[in-house]
């Protein structure tokens, strides 16, 4: 049978590194931190890449090679490369594509410490970065200049749930011959594929839904070689590679990515249901509730409406408090996409230190819940929300 034909589940189960003499049914762990050569000159032909073999954990190991490549199969890239965390991938990639006098453009709602990297670090180099409001679509082509070179945004955004078209950006980076890079860390590769839509680069913190279970940190970026080339010599030369056992965790968590988002996605939707009902609450944002601005479009590219839920609660940042300070189920911490919900109020924890105005131009309110919807009984979770918005 033709790899091709297998379904995506086949794939993260099935796609699995060479067995050893000892044919182990599961992958072992490869902690190791280099590997040995037969003789001098198979010495020179590794390191000049005439072979293709490991050499040194921090360039490539058996156990990141086998998750890298189960991404690459899921995403529908030709090349990836496995980071220590999300933001190691976020940072490599651009790094190792970008030079000193170019320019980004990318939408305004990204997660605070890309957004750190865009407007406190990247200027140092004389790399600059534009926003466009990711609900004026219209206005992206006018932010871009002679010397762009990257166009950026994450589908759906952190915190607030909102959904940028991925055709629209991959019609616009083909027509300005930019690189576009997507992370697609709140969809996953079973929801979301922006590779058919434009994208040049995928990239994803493995720490959350494709863990699932808030066990280790880990970060990759997949997409067309030729870029990725360049991104693994960064890589390789700057030092963030993943660790063969966490590679090897997410490898694991990958054989049951598709059965964990499914339940993600059918709690996530009836907790946005509930919510939508209740009378303390103003608005919500889900994906695949119709009330959602943009539901055609994420009709159109995910499969799923995702695990996080984003709620305006009744009474601003003090009501945003007193409801975290009622919780009793769920988790108040700054995770996502674990198996256990849990609960962030943003504008007086993760957000706090912007101002009203600049919470405001990403869609975050004073009473802006975000919830990421665990693997909990659904009534149960339900239940806690409830009585902590009594």
């Amino acid at each position: 049978m033709n790899e091709q034909e297998f379904g995506f589940e086949t794939l993260a189960i099935r796609t699995q590194i060479e067995r050893t003499q000892y044919l182990e049914h599961s992958v072992p762990l490869y902690l190791s931190s280099s590997f040995v050569f037969e003789d001098a000159e198979d010495m020179r032909a590794s390191f000049t890449e005439e072979k293709d073999r490991n050499i040194y954990s921090r360039f490539s190991n058996p156990n990141t090679t086998e998750f890298v490549e189960k991404i690459c199969k899921m995403e529908g890239a030709e090349a990836g490369y496995a980071f220590s965390t999300g933001m190691a991938a976020v940072y490599s990639t651009f790094s190792a594509l970008l030079s000193a006098g170019d320019h980004i453009v990318s939408a305004g709602s990204v997660f605070g410490s890309t957004h750190a990297l865009f407007t406190t670090y990247f200027p140092k180099w004389n790399i600059e970065t534009s926003y466009f409001d990711i609900n004026k679509p219209e206005t992206i082509e006018s932010f871009i200049k002679p010397n762009t070179k990257i166009l950026y945004a994450e589908s759906p955004t952190n915190p607030a749930v909102d959904i940028i078209d991925l055709q629209l950006l991959g019609d616009i980076a083909k027509k300005h011959n930019l690189i576009l890079i997507i992370d697609n860390c709140f969809a996953t590769p079973y929801i979301q594929n922006p590779i058919q839509f434009g994208a040049h680069l995928v990239v994803h913190s493995a720490t959350k839904l494709i863990d699932g279970q808030g066990r280790v940190l880990g970060g990759v970026t997949v997409g067309s070689e030729d870029l990725i080339r360049k991104i693994y010599l960064f890589a390789r030369n700057t030092g963030p590679a993943m660790s063969p056992f966490n590679a090897w965790i997410l490898s694991k968590s990958l054989e049951t990515l598709a059965v964990r988002v499914e339940k993600h996605c059918e709690n996530a939707f009836n907790v946005a249901e509930f919510l939508e009902k209740h009378p303390n609450v103003n608005s919500v944002k889900y994906p695949f509730l119709k009330s959602h601005p943009q539901y055609e479009i994420a009709k159109k590219q995910m499969r799923l409406g995702g695990n996080i839920v984003a709620f305006e609660i009744k009474g601003g940042i003090e009501a945003g408090r007193a409801f975290l300070d009622k919780i009793k189920v769920c988790s108040l911490s700054a995770n996502l996409g674990d198996t256990r919900t849990i609960v962030t109020h943003p504008a007086s924890t993760t957000h706090s230190k912007l101002s009203v105005e600049e919470r405001l131009a990403v869609s975050i309110t004073d009473g802006l819940v975000r919830v990421s919807v665990g693997l909990e009984t659904v009534k149960d979770i339900i239940a806690d929300l409830e009585q902590a918005l009594a």
